[in-house]
């Protein structure tokens, strides 16, 4: 089970300590069982994606929000990067082209879909466009207070056509964020991960905190929930979404299938050869 709840309506952001460790108490724990876990991790999804194989329409799609810095890039490597390629879609979303402006929202996040036995994942997601949009003002107000109700209709149906959703807002302090910014600037092998439009979007935190919380509870449903995974220790977060991906997986129990040929017979007949 994950030590973490899924938000509800009486969720408050601001209440989340973002060094907190719930669950685990000690980092040389909780790396211990990130290491364990990949053997279950690993077969979980090699049945997720057999069964595909013998008409299976399930699928699991990982969304990770965050401030950033906050560590998107370790869960990917250190969580996901733990099982099978084949076995894994992961698309990172950017500013969109203009060809991606001229559709609506939700047409780039349709392509990259997870197809039946995969596991997606979503470096930033559909919810830019009610987070970035809403603190810089590239939607009107009214757009994005359309668009909590598109996403949760889009997640709806997602979840009723074979996709369990998991959703994980990977929580930063400001000083942590100045903090890993400041060692990207003082390393200069971590030089080219700055991104000097990054100093510009610390001047807005406030105004982000307030979009994260608006969202997170406008979107958050028994079916689609949000996690919110304290991100100020990195093997912190590493360990909670591994959990929450195990949880999910094992709630799903994919199972190998059966074969449709005798076993017995290929046996002997590879016996002959």
């Amino acid at each position: 089970m994950t030590a973490l709840t899924p938000v509800d309506a009486s969720f408050e952001l601001s209440k989340v300590d973002p060094s907190a460790t719930p669950g685990v108490d000690n980092r040389k724990r909780a790396e211990s069982e990130l290491a364990k876990n990949f053997d279950e991790l690993g077969s979980l999804q090699e049945k997720l994606y057999a069964e595909s194989k013998f008409g299976g329409q399930r699928s699991v799609l990982l969304v990770l929000q965050a401030m950033d810095t906050a560590g998107k890039g370790g869960i990917v490597r250190h969580v996901v990067g733990g099982v099978d390629p084949q076995g894994i879609h992961l698309h990172a979303f950017k500013a969109p082209t203009d060809e991606e402006k001229a559709h609506d929202f939700l047409w780039r996040v349709r392509k990259e879909l997870p197809q039946p036995g995969i596991i997606g994942v979503f470096d930033r997601s559909h919810y830019e466009d009610v987070l970035i949009h809403r603190v810089r003002g590239f939607s009107t107000p009214e757009v994005i207070e359309e668009r909590y109700g598109i996403i949760a209709d889009f997640e709806k149906e997602l979840v009723a056509t074979g996709t369990t959703i998991i959703k994980v807002m990977l929580h930063i302090s400001s000083d942590e964020q100045k903090s890993r910014l400041q060692a990207r600037l003082e390393k200069p092998e971590k030089n080219w991960k700055f991104n000097p439009g990054d100093i510009d979007e610390r001047q807005h935190w406030a105004a982000y905190q307030e979009a994260y919380q608006i969202a997170l509870t406008r979107t958050s449903t028994p079916d689609s929930p949000w996690y919110v995974v304290p991100g100020n220790h990195k093997w912190y977060a590493r360990w909670a979404v591994q959990g929450l991906l195990l949880h999910a997986l094992r709630g799903l129990d994919p199972a190998y299938p059966a074969v449709d040929y005798d076993v017995a017979a290929q046996k002997k007949r590879l016996a002959a050869t």
